[in-house]
């Protein structure tokens, strides 16, 4: 299989804190958030563990700002991306350090109403091709808090 590869990241889990939207200097939005998965397992002792692990998430454009409208504290979500790896020289201790993070390309919100702020909206950013569309499903019982979803955010 020379030359295949797969970079494929997914992951359900509850956020750590509300998303934090920023942006580039050229107005492009970028959202970071922190999300949690837990895993259950039984110890040597026959005792049941469990572990949370924390990944570091970034939404870019549209994804982004979705994130920033809809996503809170707690909130149950879905995120599928890549991962990447980049690096930077700490300049206090003069060591290069890394971070490695999930760079989202798809999120389903996956709480109830008061859990994420959506009752299962499903959002899809970019793909690695660039050629992305967002797709947000419109609310069936109320209007979501902020602008309202019309016919013309739906691709179809």
């Amino acid at each position: 299989m020379a030359g295949k590869s797969l970079n494929r990241v997914t992951l359900i889990g509850n956020l750590g804190k509300d998303p934090e939207v920023k942006y580039t200097p050229s107005g492009t939005p970028v959202a970071k958030l922190t999300l949690a998965t837990n895993e259950r397992f039984k110890d040597k002792a026959g005792e049941w563990q469990d572990r949370t692990e924390w990944h570091n998430v970034v939404l870019w454009q549209r994804l982004a700002e979705i994130a920033g409208e809809y996503l809170k504290k707690g909130g149950k979500v879905y995120v599928e991306g890549r991962l990447q790896t980049r690096s930077w020289d700490d300049k206090t201790t003069n060591q290069k350090k890394y971070m490695t993070e999930v760079v989202a390309s798809d999120l389903i919100l996956l709480g109830g109403r008061g859990e994420s702020g959506d009752d299962g909206a499903r959002s899809r950013g970019a793909t690695a091709a660039g050629a992305g569309f967002d797709q947000r499903l419109p609310e069936p019982e109320a209007e979501p808090v902020g602008s309202p979803i019309t016919d013309e955010d739906i691709p179809f």
